[in-house]
C-alpha cells in the first residue's frame, strides 16, 4: 500500500495533463486527494508493509507527517477547485483567447499539485538517506511551476529565485550524505547502510567527527528548504507570490518535509548518543530564525510576505523544540500540526482577501469583516492562533516547548524566545487587526464570499485548530509520543 500511496497521486497527475475537460480535470483532484487520506487514515489501523527492501517503510514520524500532508491536501483541493473557476471566469473575461490560455495553465497547475503530493509522500515514507534527497529535490521541482502560476515579472523573480536558492541548498545536502558515508565506513572496510534504522542501530559506530560534519551540511541543506534563517530568503517571495492554495501547501506541508529530512538525522545523533552537538546547532539555528522574522515581520505592510516570515519564525520554534529536548520535543511534534493548518488557513483566507481587495498592501486594506465576515473573522481566529494566544492549538504547543526550557534549566533561551514570540504578536497584530475594522474604501464592490467552498475549508481548518487546543485525541497523543521518543 506504501507504493500505491506514491503511485496514485504521481498517476494522476500524468493523466491531468490530457485530460481537456476542467470539470473531469476537477473532479480527478478531488477524487485522488480523497483517496489517498482514506489511504492514510487506514495505515494508522492496518499498517503497510514495507516495499522495497525497506527503503519505503511507515514509521511513527514518517506516518504523523503523510497524514498531515494529505489532509492539507485535501483541502487545498476542494478550495483549489472554487479558486481555478474563479481564475477561469475572470481570464475568461479578461482575454478574448483566454479560454486556451487558462486551460492550459489549469492543466499543469493540477498536474503539479499532483506530482507534489506525491513527492511529499515520497518524503514521509522514505526510509533510505539518499532516497530521502531524491524526494525532497522532487518537491522542488514539482512545486517551482506552482509560484509561476499568474505568469508575472514577480512570480518568475521568485520562482528562479527558490529554485536557485534550494538548489544550492540541496547540493550541500547531497554533500552532507557523502560525509554521511564515510562517517558509516568502518576501519575494517565495512560499511552501514544508509537506511535510518541500520543507522540508528549502529550509531555508536559511527566516525563522530565525520558524522558531525555530515549533520551540519545536511541542517543548512534541509535548512534552506526547510526556511532556517539565513537560508530562508527564498520563502518569503515564493510564498507571496504563489497562488494562495499553493502557498497553503508550501507553508503548511512542504516545510514539513524539509523538517523531516532533519529530524532523519537528528534520530541517528540521539541514538548515537551525540545529540549535544546537534542540540546546540538547531538552538542556535532556531532562536536567530525567529530574530529574523521579528525583524522583518516589524513594518512589513504585505501582508502575504508577513504570513512567509511567520513561517521563519514557526521554523525556528520547531528547531528550538527539538534542540531543547525532553517535553520540548513532544511540544515540537505537536507544533508540526498545529502550524501546518494554522497557516494553511490564513493563506487560505488571504486568497479570499486579494481576490477581493486586488491588493496584497495590509495599508489598503479596511473593513474586512464588513466586505467579507466570514474570512474577516477566520482572519482574526487565525491571527490569534498563529501568535500563540489561548485557547488555540499553537498556544499549547508553544506552551510545552516553554516549559521544555525551564526544565531543562534553559533560562537565557526561554527569555529570548518568549520576548521574540511577544515581538512578533505584537507585529502581526498591528496590521492584522486593522485590515479587519474599519470602513472598507468606495471602490470596493466585489460581492462578499465570492464562494462558499472558499469560506468553508478554511472555517474547518479553523475548527480544528481550536479543538487542537481544547482537546488532543488519544490516538494522536500516542502518536506524537512515539515520535518523540525516537526524537530522544
Amino acid at each position: 500500500m506504501i507504493a500505491l500511496l506514491i503511485i496514485l497521486p504521481a498517476g494522476a497527475g500524468i493523466f491531468a495533463l490530457f485530460i481537456g475537460s476542467d470539470r473531469l480535470r476537477r473532479i480527478l483532484l478531488l477524487s485522488t486527494a480523497i483517496t489517498q487520506t482514506a489511504l492514510s487514515i487506514t495505515a494508522w489501523m492496518v499498517p503497510p508493509a514495507p516495499a522495497l527492501g525497506g527503503w519505503l517503510a511507515e514509521d511513527a514520524l514518517g506516518r504523523l507527517i503523510e497524514t498531515l500532508t494529505s489532509v492539507l491536501f485535501l483541502a487545498a483541493s476542494f478550495y483549489a477547485v472554487a479558486y481555478l473557476r474563479e481564475e477561469r471566469r475572470q481570464t475568461h473575461s479578461d482575454f478574448e483567447e483566454g479560454f486556451l490560455f487558462s486551460n492550459a495553465r489549469e492543466a499543469s497547475f493540477t498536474a503539479c499539485l499532483l506530482f507534489f503530493l506525491a513527492a511529499m509522500t515520497l518524503v514521509a515514507v522514505s526510509q533510505q538517506i539518499a532516497l530521502l534527497w531524491v524526494a525532497v529535490e522532487a518537491t522542488t521541482l514539482a512545486s517551482a511551476p506552482l509560484i509561476y502560476f499568474h505568469r508575472h515579472h514577480r512570480s518568475l523573480e521568485a520562482t528562479w529565485k527558490y529554485l536557485l536558492i534550494c538548489s544550492v541548498g540541496i547540493a550541500l545536502a547531497l554533500l552532507g550524505i557523502f560525509f554521511l558515508a564515510v562517517a558509516a565506513t568502518n576501519p575494517d572496510g565495512s560499511t552501514i547502510a544508509l537506511m535510518v534504522p541500520d543507522l540508528r542501530a549502529n550509531a555508536h559506530r559511527l566516525n563522530v567527527p565525520w558524522f558531525r560534519a555530515a549533520f551540519l551540511l545536511l541542517l543548512v541543506g534541509f535548512g534552506t528548504k526547510m526556511g532556517l534563517a539565513p537560508f530562508h530568503t527564498w520563502l518569503p517571495d515564493a510564498h507571496s507570490e504563489a497562488p494562495s492554495v499553493a502557498s497553503a501547501l508550501l507553508s503548511g506541508a512542504l516545510l514539513n518535509c524539509a523538517f523531516l529530512g532533519i529530524l532523519r538525522v537528528q534520530e541517528i545523533s540521539v541514538a548515537g548518543g551525540i545529540a549535544g552537538f546537534s542540540d546546540k546547532l538547531l538552538l542556535i539555528f532556531g532562536l536567530v530564525s525567529m530574530g529574523v522574522a521579528a525583524a522583518f515581520i516589524s513594518g512589513q505592510t504585505d501582508y502575504k510576505r508577513m504570513l512567509a516570515y511567520s513561517s521563519v519564525e514557526h521554523m525556528g520554534i520547531l528547531a528550538v523544540g527539538v534542540g531543547l529536548g525532553g517535553a520540548a520535543v513532544f511540544g515540537a511534534v505537536l507544533h508540526v500540526i498545529n502550524h501546518s493548518l494554522t497557516k494553511a488557513m490564513l493563506f487560505l483566507v488571504a486568497g479570499n482577501f486579494l481576490a477581493v481587495y486586488r491588493t496584497k498592501n495590509s495599508t489598503e486594506i479596511s473593513g474586512a469583516l464588513r466586505v467579507l465576515p466570514v474570512s474577516g473573522v477566520l482572519w482574526l481566529v487565525g491571527l490569534f492562533a498563529i501568535t500563540g494566544s489561548p485557547p488555540f492549538g499553537p498556544f499549547l504547543s508553544e506552551l510545552l516547548i516553554l516549559k521544555g526550557a525551564l526544565d531543562h534549566g534553559q533560562i537565557l533561551v526561554a527569555i529570548v524566545y518568549l520576548v521574540l514570540l511577544a515581538v512578533i504578536m505584537a507585529a502581526m497584530a498591528a496590521p492584522a487587526l486593522a485590515m479587519a475594522q474599519g470602513t472598507p474604501g468606495a471602490h470596493i464592490s466585489s460581492p462578499p464570499e465570492r464562494s462558499l467552498t472558499l469560506t468553508i475549508v478554511p472555517a474547518m481548518l479553523g475548527i480544528a485548530i481550536l479543538l487542537m487546543g481544547i482537546y488532543v485525541p488519544p490516538v494522536l497523543t500516542r502518536a506524537l509520543r512515539e515520535a518523540a521518543l525516537v526524537l530522544g
